[in-house]
């Protein structure tokens, strides 16, 4: 047994092998806040609602949140900002904490291997993920499990790009961050971040046309196509202008980045992109399209979708953990033949 997990400032998923099938839990990474009775809690326990009680409120988190804030007319509140915790949010720990629990459930033996995705350091930020990452290591850990972080490119390549040796390019659209990883045999040549995201694209989106934010992302998730036919005046039109300059800011970054680093001459490569930011329709052909006119200063062979771009972080953590369990395991197996063999030659010289 090991276990995958992602830990995106909007999802949270867990990914485990059950025989031949990859099993995935998801919470939503949110949570809103309600005033305190002992009906209002009654009725959130007898619903199963995933909820916190401190003082004289009621914290419901996860999957709910986004239903319990349209009922009540309230904005969603996040434990996580621009691809780490919020420094902006008081209760952002006790609502990781839950939802984490919630997502990967008890170590299935001691020191169960877990490898957590963790986001390089924004490259147009000074923000620092090294807080974020101890801190979500210090939780798995006193679950009791063996927890690594992994870089978040670097986990699309092990769960998208086996066929070709984990060499390529893997991009992560998350809400919070876009995560960039180009690798050559499992090797990572480079990596960065930049803070821009689905979140990034929400907030400009709203701002734009006047919309809360929480609606914008509504709509987002409901059945939006980056086709642009519609309406420029709408916020699904707002939507697709956003949408395309991220695009253009992420691609001109990896230009600037290769350009500085030591990319071997003539590479060619498949590219990948998934995360949740990438899921509406149109996203693959459009992000083809603008790659195509960049001066990217090596070969591409190839552009592709991942088939479950929110579920490919946690099972490239999950496929990480494995193999490093494996290693552990036949490194076990190797001690006690070598201790085997020693007491066989020890009893035959006696």
């Amino acid at each position: 047994m090991a276990k995958g997990l992602d830990v995106g400032t909007m999802n949270i998923l867990s990914a485990q092998q059950d025989g031949n099938d990859t099993v995935f839990v998801q919470q939503r990474n949110s949570f809103v806040e309600i005033e305190y009775s002992d009906m209002a809690e009654q009725m959130l326990s007898r619903s199963e609602v995933l909820h916190i009680r401190k003082d004289d409120k009621v914290y419901v988190v996860g999957d709910d949140a986004l239903n319990f804030a349209n009922i009540f007319n309230k904005e969603t509140r996040r434990p996580m900002k621009h691809g780490i915790l919020s420094n902006d949010e008081q209760s952002a720990i006790p609502m990781m904490k839950l939802i984490i629990e919630q997502v990967v459930g008890e170590p299935g033996y001691p020191d169960e291997k877990l490898y957590f995705s963790t986001p390089a350091d924004p490259i147009d930020s000074d923000l620092s993920t090294l807080y974020h990452q101890k801190t979500i290591e210090s939780f798995l850990n006193d679950m009791g499990y063996d927890a690594e972080p992994i870089n978040e490119g670097m986990s699309v390549i092990y769960s998208e790009l086996a066929d070709n040796n984990f060499t390529g390019l893997g991009i992560s659209f998350g809400a919070g961050m876009t995560n960039v990883c180009l690798s050559y045999y499992a090797v990572p040549v480079m990596k960065f971040s930049v803070a821009r995201g689905g979140d990034w694209v929400d907030e400009q989106a709203a701002r734009a046309t006047g919309t809360p934010v929480d609606k914008v992302t509504s709509i987002k998730e409901d059945d939006f196509e980056l086709d642009f036919t519609t309406d420029v005046g709408g916020v699904e039109g707002a939507l697709s202008i956003y949408y395309e300059n991220l695009l253009d800011y992420v691609i001109d970054n990896i230009v600037s980045e290769v350009d500085d680093e030591d990319v071997e001459e003539g590479l060619d490569v498949p590219v990948v992109v998934t995360g949740g930011t990438s899921s509406p329709d149109g996203f693959e052909e459009l992000f083809r399209d603008h790659l195509e006119e960049a001066n990217i200063p090596f070969s591409i062979s190839s552009v592709s979708h991942a088939d479950e771009p929110l579920y490919s972080v946690a099972r490239g953590g999950l496929v990480a953990a494995r193999s490093d369990e494996d290693v552990d395991t036949g490194e076990a197996v190797a001690e006690d033949d070598n201790e085997e063999e020693e007491a066989e030659a020890a009893a035959a010289n006696e």
